[in-house]
């Protein structure tokens, strides 16, 4: 009987805050200054492009939509929520969406578009249809597209392929994830990623992971935004997405996205600022590699 004195099974504690940041980051109000900034200035490599043009693209409920919001309300001073944001069961995100972030209340357009689509599903007629990411990287979708997850798009629907120009294409694609969904990624949605990354790879569109809702995934994280570079289990996170994805853990970005905070803070910002600055980096990479090809 000596089975009922030992002592009980317990869940694997998460690992303890590591001594030193595994990532560099100044976390100063003077830090947020100058990613904003450079963020309000950028424009892309080429001056006939007038936006570099970001493709989100997650599982239902990743942090897409929440994305966008965040980084618009830094600029806005306040939070927004312009996009459609929330934990339904089904997307709220019904059509294809390019987000414009304006400088400030009545400001002008900034120089990137956020591209929004329907969440993806496991299922092949669940979601949005990979025919259709193919579509939106390549530049045939419009606007305000309402997506069919049974059927993807034709090609007389969208204009005519001698329209379509580099200003038109995706030039970055950024994978939303939820820091805590990485461990029960089942196979079909693997599946389906490990597809449309091969189909970004064909397009030569460079690919970053966004990770979402680390606060909710590490308790020392949730109590100090501060802390998420010393957080051992960030860090595995970071590297599990990696393996599964096929993405360098360096191009693997964590965040924290504004949701139920009324007012902002610069560690937040902080983060969010960096992702997006990593993104356009990556959209400069493309567009100078696209005028290489044609020179």
């Amino acid at each position: 009987m000596g089975s009922r004195n030992s002592t009980p099974v317990t869940v694997e504690e998460k690992p303890e805050l590591l001594d030193k940041p595994w990532r560099d980051v100044v976390w100063d109000h003077s830090t947020r200054t100058d990613l904003k900034q450079f963020l309000h200035d950028y424009k892309p490599t080429i001056d006939s492009m007038p936006q570099a043009r970001i493709l989100l693209i997650g599982q239902i409920k990743a942090g897409k939509s929440s994305f966008f919001n965040s980084i618009n309300s830094i600029f806005h001073g306040n939070i927004t929520s312009q996009a459609g944001a929330g934990a339904m069961k089904s997307s709220l995100t019904l059509k294809y969406r390019t987000y414009q972030v304006k400088a400030g209340r009545g400001g002008q357009p900034m120089g990137f578009l956020l591209c929004d689509t329907m969440g993806l599903h496991a299922t092949e007629d669940g979601g949005v249809r990979t025919e259709d990411i193919i579509s939106i990287l390549q530049g045939y979708v419009p606007d305000k597209y309402q997506f069919n997850p049974v059927q993807p798009m034709k090609a007389d629907c969208c204009q005519a392929c001698s329209t379509l120009t580099l200003k038109d294409r995706i030039h970055c694609v950024v994978y939303v994830i939820d820091a805590s969904t990485i461990a029960i990624l089942d196979k079909g949605m693997k599946n389906k990623i490990d597809e449309i990354r091969k189909r970004t790879i064909l397009e030569d569109v460079p690919i970053m992971v966004l990770m979402t809702k680390v606060d909710k995934a590490c308790a020392h994280v949730e109590k100090d935004l501060k802390n998420i570079y010393r957080s051992g289990y960030i860090k595995d996170m970071i590297y599990r997405a990696s393996e599964c994805l096929g993405i360098p853990p360096s191009n693997v970005i964590p965040v924290k996205n504004y949701f139920d905070e009324s007012e902002l803070n610069d560690a937040c910002d902080i983060l969010l600022l960096k992702a997006m600055k990593q993104m356009l980096d990556f959209a400069d990479n493309y567009l100078e590699n696209c005028e290489e090809n044609t020179e």
